[in-house]
């Protein structure tokens, strides 16, 4: 199945890699295209941190937390989450890694 059009180069390209390396039904192409959405606003919020910083002094002279700060760990947590999800951790041998049985393309 082809990758949707809205997903950074990076996550289209990660999209084709999964689809080569799985089997995947229905329903794991929709979990697949939740972790590319998430992924992106993942990097997205990080390359905000990264220019602004983590946090910001608000009107009366504190230090708050960037917004960005949360949408990156909401992020980081549901694209591993998803992940999981698919089933898509590798193990075996450090050259190429199977992936495992539950829906590894024949």
């Amino acid at each position: 199945m082809r990758a949707p059009r809205y997903p950074s180069k990076d996550a289209k390209s990660w999209w084709n890699s999964v689809d080569d390396e799985y089997a995947l039904d229905q329903h794991h192409y929709k979990l697949l295209e939740m972790a590319c959405s998430t992924w992106d606003r993942c990097t997205s919020a990080r390359k905000v941190i990264d220019q602004f910083g983590p946090t910001y002094v608000d009107r009366y002279g504190q230090p708050k937390s960037r917004p960005e700060v949360a949408i990156e760990r909401d992020s980081r947590i549901a694209f591993a989450r998803l992940v999981r999800e698919l089933d898509l951790d590798f193990q075996g041998s450090p050259d190429r890694p199977p992936a495992l049985l539950s829906n590894r393309r024949v």
